[in-house]
This record gives structure tokens, C-alpha cells and sequence, in this order.
């Protein structure tokens, strides 16, 4: 998960610097494009061959999380600061929250609870509503992006525990139906020519083969081994980094109140990830 929060910190920083050079949906298309390529690769000198996942449950993956959350987000970085629409897509372990009682059946427990309340208080002050949102559409974008990858993460998770998926394959084949359902959007959405420098296909292949390739491949090994409220609340690490990577690397100043905000983040990320007395006595 660390290697996720850093892989995956750095990309909002790359997202935002790409939208003066490629439009958002065909920034997508080619990222998945070359994550698809990078990581068929790498299957096939494991010796491994791709096979169909179940696909009820990868069209929904594919849908929400693949696709939803990288469209929504990508157009929100088109209306505001990549802070504040990190701050804002990473509501997401709030919905996961919800979601994963009724459809996962997974209960939160004490320390889940206890950890979320510094951790929301934390995202509220990178969010500041009170001191507007960046532009209404892009937040409502933002948080709408959150909304889609939780619903994602928990097809991912419901397609690990009720199938034997093998994460190598899972993951190539999320990059597939991520080009199947973003290509034709492409040529329907309008969209800003494309800049063909040096900084557009460098960030292409960070975003393609680590961000993409990487960050989701890291991403699905964390869905399939912890719950998703873990999971999810353990990601708000991103944002938290987000923010002092804009910071250095956009100008994009943080504030007393985002500092403070980061500091409550990372105290219920600490409450949550502490090991619960059960998982203590199992590792003994």
C-alpha cells in the first residue's frame, strides 16, 4: 500500500501538467494503452497466458473503477487545483464505507470508526468547503470520481473472494476493457490537439506503465488481501502526498489548515492499520 500511495501521489501531480498537452479522454486511452502493452508483457515472460476473468464482475470493475473514476477525475483536474480534487476524489473510503456492509457483508469495526473521524476531519480541511470548492463542476466531478472507484473497489473485492482469479491476469485484463470502453469516447468527446513534446510522451509512459501498469497491479494485490474499508482508508495516503507534491512541484502552496489536514489523514491511517489484538495473536 505505500508503494501504491507513492506510484499513485506522483500521477495527480503528472495528470494535472498533462492537460496542457493531450486532451483527458485520449490521455487515458493511451495510458491504458501502454499499461496494456507493459503488462502483457510481463505476463507472457512469466510464461503466463491471458485468460477471461468472470465477466460480470470485470465489466464492473472495468466500468467504475478502470474507467469511471480515471474520466471523472481527469476531467475534474481540468477545473481546479490537483490538491484540491485529490482531496475531493479521495472521499472514496467514505463511500466504501457504506458499501461494503450491504454488498460485502464486512462490518466495520471499532478501530475502522475511530480512525475514519481524524481522517475525515483531516480531508475536510484539504477540501475547505467553507472557502469554496475550485469551481462546482469540478468538485462535483471530483466527488463523483470517488463515489465510481469505490463501487469498483468493492466488484474487485467481490470478484477475488467468490472466484479464483489470478491478479496478473485480472489486472491486464482491466487495462483491455479500460481501451474497449475509453477508445470510442475519444473520437465523440471533444477535445484540445494533442502537443507532441518530449513532456507529453514522457508523461504518457509514466502514467502508462507505472501509475497505470503498477499502481493498479499494486492496487488489486491490496484489494485482494485486506478488506475494502482497509483498503480504502489506507489510500488516503494519496491525497496527503498529493498535497505536498503540488506543493513542491505546481506551486500549488498548502495552507496551515491542509498541513493540519494531512496530519489528521495520516493519524487514521495509523489507527487503522494498527494491528487489531486478533491479527497480533495470529502473527505470534
Amino acid at each position: 500500500m505505500g508503494l501504491v500511495v507513492l506510484t499513485w501521489g506522483m500521477s495527480w501531480v503528472v495528470m494535472k501538467a498533462m492537460t496542457a498537452y493531450i486532451g483527458p479522454v485520449d490521455l487515458i486511452a493511451a495510458r491504458y494503452a501502454v499499461a496494456f502493452v507493459f503488462l502483457w508483457l510481463v505476463l507472457r515472460l512469466k510464461g503466463g497466458h491471458l485468460r477471461p476473468t468472470p465477466w460480470k464482475l470485470s465489466l464492473g470493475v472495468a466500468v467504475f473503477q478502470t474507467t469511471g473514476f480515471q474520466l471523472l477525475s481527469q476531467f475534474s483536474l481540468q477545473a481546479g487545483g490537483a490538491g484540491k480534487m485529490v482531496a475531493l476524489a479521495y472521499t472514496m473510503p467514505i463511500w466504501i464505507l457504506l458499501l461494503s456492509w450491504p454488498m460485502l457483508g464486512q462490518r466495520p469495526q471499532m478501530r475502522h470508526v475511530m480512525g475514519m473521524v481524524p481522517a475525515t476531519l483531516g480531508l475536510m480541511l484539504l477540501i475547505a468547503p467553507w472557502e469554496g470548492m475550485g469551481g462546482l463542476p469540478g468538485s462535483v466531478l471530483a466527488t463523483l470520481s470517488g463515489v465510481s472507484w469505490a463501487l469498483g473497489a468493492v466488484f474487485s473485492k467481490q470478484l477475488f473472494e467468490r472466484h479464483r482469479v489470478e491478479l496478473l491476469n485480472a489486472t491486464v485484463w482491466q487495462c483491455l476493457l479500460g481501451i474497449v470502453i475509453v477508445l470510442p469516447l475519444s473520437f465523440l468527446i471533444p477535445q484540445r490537439s494533442v502537443v507532441t513534446e518530449w513532456q507529453m510522451f514522457s508523461g504518457v509512459l509514466y502514467l502508462g506503465v507505472i501509475a497505470t501498469g503498477v499502481g493498479w497491479l499494486l492496487w488489486m494485490a491490496v484489494v485482494s488481501r485486506v478488506s475494502a474499508t482497509v483498503a480504502g482508508m489506507s489510500s488516503l495516503g494519496v491525497p496527503a502526498l498529493t498535497v505536498l507534491l503540488a506543493w513542491l512541484l505546481l506551486d500549488e502552496l498548502p495552507t496551515l489548515l491542509e498541513l493540519m489536514g494531512t496530519g489528521l489523514i495520516l493519524l487514521g491511517l495509523f489507527v487503522v492499520n494498527w494491528p487489531s489484538r486478533s491479527r497480533r495473536s495470529k502473527r505470534t
